[in-house]
């Protein structure tokens, strides 16, 4: 199976399409050391939204390193932050710059296709068929994409990062209503930071599904992995920390279940 997959019976979709860790053998034969310690993974989160299963909300995970593809990316390869640094549909270096490729060994057009058809797709129709199923059940359906980051990137912004970045294509994939019933309690819980589109503003999958007249809400949050793993386990092993991911997790839970109330309102 190229995803993690669960239908729930609320209107709430969580797609996290960064978390994967696998790479097939005959792309990892390809690739430097550095790209197996998978760096830029959104470790944890499986197990940081473990209460998702008590809400019975729908859950799409990835299987697949993004650094096989990025699910978050347009199988055209647009740039979505044009003028800005970013990394593509098939990065071929890390957030450090580092190459992710043997020399030579770096994937060609057909290569690319190859990918989309294999990877990206699957998860894709996953993602749309469930989107369309939720909104038969319930006429209206928010898809939340659920990412983490490194706190402290420079490649794609100074200092630290804040801590909930929520991203909704400035407006575009997201009513303002919904979105301020989520972000005003982010703001309200010390001692997070928060930002509203700020440097990361959604994704494709924001971007693309996001699609308020059809009552389709989609909202991204990039959160820095300091919140549930010390700095200083943002890089190897990556070990993930349950008494600093407590101290999240109802906050998550709450802004969830606003976003569900304000699509039943």
């Amino acid at each position: 199976m190229d995803y993690q997959f669960h239908a729930g019976s609320i209107p709430l979709l969580v797609s996290m399409p960064h978390v994967g860790v696998d790479i097939p053998d005959e792309i990892a034969a390809c690739m430097t050391p550095q790209a197996l310690v998978k760096m830029d993974t959104d470790w944890h989160l499986r197990e940081l939204h473990g209460f998702l299963r008590d809400m019975d909300a729908s859950v799409l995970s990835a299987r697949w390193s993004r650094y096989v593809i990025d699910l978050n990316r347009p199988q055209e390869d647009t740039n979505l932050y044009p003028g800005q640094d970013t990394t593509g549909l098939l990065p071929t270096d890390t957030f450090q710059r580092e190459p992710l490729y043997l020399a030579g060994q770096e994937p060609d057009m057909q290569e690319r296709q190859r990918r989309v058809a294999r990877y990206w797709a699957p998860y894709h129709r996953q993602l749309q068929q469930e989107l369309e199923r939720l909104l038969r059940v319930h006429g209206a359906v928010v898809l939340w994409d659920a990412h983490s980051i490194a706190s402290r990137v420079p490649r794609f912004f100074d200092g630290k990062l804040p801590d909930l970045n929520f991203g909704t294509a400035d407006g575009a994939s997201c009513d303002a209503g919904l979105s301020t019933a989520v972000v005003d309690l982010a703001r309200a819980q010390a001692p997070f930071t928060v930002a509203l589109n700020g440097r990361f503003k959604g994704g494709h999958i924001t971007r693309h599904y996001g699609q308020p007249a059809r009552r389709v809400q989609a909202i991204q949050l990039e959160m820095c992995q300091c919140l549930y793993m010390n700095e200083t386990d943002e890089a190897a092993p990556f070990a993930y920390r349950p008494e600093l991911a407590a101290q999240v997790q109802p906050l998550l839970r709450q802004m969830m279940a606003a976003a569900v109330a304000w699509v039943r309102r």
